[in-house]
């Protein structure tokens, strides 16, 4: 817990004189002011986020956390619980869809065992934070214990720092976790108050029945464990999975060192209602990638005040949007540092 807290009074807010700078040379660009749109709206971020007028943005990652989900006894989608190994050594061997994104933006990949039902063979790419194996089935009580809940969170953030350590300008977040939407589910209705037929989905693909269910086992979980709403952890350990415990340690890892992070769908979605909470200064640190189309994606965002990059109708998960994400912020940068100002370029300047 001592990390964690320190983690969390070390978040600041953005640098205003650095926004402003970047807002500055924006408007002198060879261009009609806000003519690039959100691109110039996520540079001027950024700059805040690093402290720089000028931001850099040349060492990327994406980290994508694995973690098996005890609800899954209940029945509540199509795949079994051994497809996050499979999923996983997909990941390893560089066939998945991640894989082909973050080799597209040139971000390198950082693949966690958070808590994978199954021991996997050592892979010198998949780095080893196991809280469990697996969380409990939260229709029978808490999915972990609250000790567990901090473990996770405080693994995200070593991974986090492990990786800055190594040189890190923004970093992307990922999930793996078979039953995890219903889990981020859980997590949704249970801070905001929603229910949960406003914030569930098909997931991988559920039918009208198996909707049906899912809700009712969201409803059967928040009954039998009553989260509170004004307590993150305790939302994490009795509804929560350990990838989206980890996840938000990225995040809060990643503000309490400037790094802007790029969250992909519905389940990093949920890792950041939770960091949020914590440490609500952790926000502006955060960049929506992309809204997918699994049902309460939208509302989480509204409900997280954070305006989507682009829709493309994605619902894969892994970190496939926020790859893409990646890609957007990166060209915001650029465009502010390598565009000619007028007085450079000598263009004369609109009336």
């Amino acid at each position: 817990m001592d990390l964690l807290n320190r983690i969390i009074a070390n978040i600041k807010p953005l640098d205003e004189k650095a926004m402003a700078e970047a807002r500055t040379r924006q408007d002198q660009l060879t261009k009609p002011a806000g003519s690039l749109g959100r691109l110039e709206e996520v540079s001027i971020r950024i700059a805040g986020i690093q402290g720089k007028g000028k931001p850099q943005i040349k060492n990327k990652a994406m980290i994508t956390m694995a973690g098996d989900h005890g609800v899954v006894d209940e029945k509540i989608g199509n795949w079994p619980r051994e497809v996050t190994a499979q999923m996983v050594e997909n990941f390893l061997h560089g066939g998945a869809g991640i894989n082909v994104l973050s080799r597209q933006v040139g971000a390198r990949i950082v693949f966690v065992d958070m808590g994978i039902a199954s021991d996997m063979k050592p892979d010198k790419q998949l780095i080893v934070k196991k809280v469990a194996y697996g969380t409990k089935n939260m229709c029978l009580g808490p999915a972990m214990t609250p000790e567990q809940a901090v473990k996770a969170l405080e693994a995200g953030i070593e991974i986090l720092n492990a990786e800055a350590d190594k040189g890190l300008d923004i970093v992307g977040t990922g999930d793996m976790g078979i039953g995890n939407t219903t889990a981020s589910s859980a997590i949704f209705t249970a801070l905001s108050g929603k229910t949960a037929e406003q914030v569930t989905g098909r997931g991988t693909g559920a039918s009208d029945d198996q909707l049906k269910h899912k809700i009712d086992v969201i409803k059967r979980a928040m009954a039998v464990n009553k989260p509170d709403p004004h307590n993150a952890l305790d939302v994490l350990a009795k509804v929560g999975g350990f990838e989206i415990g980890g996840l938000a340690g990225v995040m809060l890892g990643a503000a309490a060192r400037h790094i802007p992070v790029v969250i992909d769908g519905f389940i990093s979605g949920a890792a950041a209602l939770i960091a949020t909470r914590l440490a609500p200064k952790a926000k502006e640190y955060i960049i929506a990638a992309h809204c997918s189309a699994e049902a309460g994606h939208a509302a989480m965002l509204e409900y997280l005040g954070l305006k989507p990059l682009v829709t493309l109708e994605m619902r894969l998960g892994e970190g496939t949007g926020a790859a893409l994400g990646l890609f957007i912020a990166e060209a915001g940068v650029r465009t502010l540092n390598e565009m000619a100002t007028f007085t450079e370029a000598g263009v004369s300047e609109g009336e």
